[in-house]
């Protein structure tokens, strides 16, 4: 998948959105409706209402970028459907994006600190 290399914000729309929109009417929804800035360099994950079909907007630094994605058999895991957006590690965007369970992907661990010895 094209992404960025560098860290980026990765943000899921929970509600379903029209899938007619292009680059201009998604970047309106997350002005309008989310409250970000289309420009800043997140990437915006968007839901169709079957499930089963995933947008994703990203700003590359010259130009708004557009992937489109349907699964052939089966749906996306998504979040439950609300306003507002939800927030992705990279490793659960990637995994969204390959049609797996994004939710069972976690980060990383952090090391246990041994019992004060008493």
């Amino acid at each position: 998948m094209i992404v960025p290399a560098q860290a980026v914000r990765v943000v899921v729309a929970t509600k379903p959105v029209d899938f007619r929109k292009g680059h201009d009417g998604l970047a309106a929804v997350v002005e309008r409706d989310l409250g970000l800035d289309p420009h800043s360099g997140l990437i915006v994950v968007f839901r169709s209402k079957r499930g089963d079909r995933i947008k994703v907007l990203l700003w590359d630094g010259s130009g708004l970028v557009l992937i489109y994605k349907r699964l052939e058999e089966g749906k996306f895991a998504w979040p439950a459907v609300r306003d507002g957006v939800m927030r992705l590690s990279r490793a659960q965007f990637e995994a969204l994006f390959d049609g797996l369970d994004w939710r069972r992907i976690y980060g990383p661990r952090r090391p246990r600190r041994p019992a004060a010895a008493e």
